[in-house]
Order: C-alpha cells, then structure tokens, then sequence
C-alpha cells in the first residue's frame, strides 16, 4: 500500500509544493493539509514545508506552533507519528517543542542560498534510511534564521544519543553549533533538516537527486516509520 504522506500548508509556505512533488516522484501520495484544520486525514507520515509562515513574525514559527493543525500533530508526533519539517519546518518543530534547541540569525546577518554539502550521521530515523552513515550529499540551503543553536548539555546529549542526523561537511555556512544541519527527537520519528531535500530530487533542476533519499521510506509501499 502505498503511504499517504500529508504537506502542511500555513499562511507563507513556499515550498508545501515542491515538498508533495518530491513525495510522488519517491512513489508516495502526498495529501495536502491545510493549517486552519484539526484534521490529519489518517495520514501515514506529515511534512511541515520551508516558507514563511504567518510572516515569521515574532519569530520564525512561533505563531505557527499554534496552528489548529499543530493541536493534532504534537500529539500524533507524540506517540510515533513520522514527522519531517524543513527549514522553516525545522523552526516550528522546535518552537512546539517537538525537537530541543532553535534557530537562529545566521552568522555573519547574511541570508544564505546556495547547494551545501552534508555529511550524513544517523540514517536509522524514519526518515534517512535511505543513506549510509558518513555518506556526503548535497542539498540546497536557503534561509537567514538557520543557525541551530542549543546549550551545552543538549547538544552533547544529541551527539550522545545518535540525534544528530546531518552536519555541513564544506565549512559551515550559517554557524550552527558543531555545524548541525538537522537533528531528530530520541525516538527517531521527527526530524528537523535546516537545507531542502526537495530541492534536489532529480537531475533536471537543482543540484542533483540526492535530496530524494529523505522521501524514500515512502516507496516501500509501507508506511513512512514503518
């Protein structure tokens, strides 16, 4: 059966789009939430897409951790619900408290867009099976608040804990703490990726298909997780 993966969409997504194409292109069905609902429609997994939601006023996420939408998902993410939010995903996974630390203004003020390349740590969350640990690939960066920062016990505990999902492998080029580039919770479901995976899912556009490996739990026709 092929695993139905739901696309949030919040006031200021640019990417929900682009997050259910790559979704179909891993041979999943992406289905389209919206976040005014408190309805997750039986989805098997759920993607909070890069933008800007509500205008990232206040901060980056913080009014969208309040979405109707969220009210369903924290609990859902809870209790094993796979869970992938992308930058500003990223951000509002942090904000609700689903991921530890936040982001924060890169280093330097300066907004960064360009491919990046990541060296790939924990593959065995329900979202980078499809890497090997130690494997490099390049994905696209776009943000100005994706400086990951946390205190000094959390980021030892996600080190530790095998949290760490991804570091930049060419420098660092937001000043993330120990260059992280995404982590997950300990139960391995959510996951936070500051870079865009969807931005990189064929060789047609972009950098190259090695984005597409963050959707392929999808293809096995079982549920994301699963």
């Amino acid at each position: 059966m092929t695993a139905r993966v739901g696309v949030i969409t919040f006031p200021g997504s640019l990417d929900d789009q682009d997050a259910a194409r790559a979704v179909r292109l891993a041979g999943g069905t992406a289905v389209p939430l919206w976040h005014g609902d408190r309805d997750l429609r039986g989805v098997d997994a759920v993607i909070l897409p890069g933008g800007f939601s509500y205008g990232d006023y206040l901060r980056c996420g913080a009014i969208a951790r309040f979405a109707p939408v969220m009210a369903e998902l924290v609990p859902a993410a809870r209790v094993g619900l796979p869970v992938l939010g992308i930058c500003n995903g990223f951000q509002i996974l942090c904000e609700a408290h689903l991921l530890p630390g936040a982001l924060t203004r890169n280093a330097g003020l300066r907004f960064a867009c360009r491919p990046v390349r990541l060296r790939m740590e924990a593959t065995r969350t329900s979202w980078t099976s499809g890497y090997a640990p130690g494997q490099e690939i390049t994905l696209v960066l776009k943000s100005g608040e994706g400086a990951y920062v946390a205190d000094p016990a959390t980021l030892a505990a996600l080190a530790a804990g095998g949290q760490v999902i991804a570091r930049y492998a060419d420098g660092n080029p937001n000043g993330s703490a120990a260059a992280i580039a995404g982590i997950s919770n300990e139960a391995g479901n959510v996951v936070g990726l500051m870079p865009h995976p969807e931005h990189a899912v064929d060789t047609i556009t972009g950098p190259g298909a090695d984005g597409l490996g963050f959707f392929a739990p999808v293809r096995t026709g079982a549920p994301v997780g699963g």
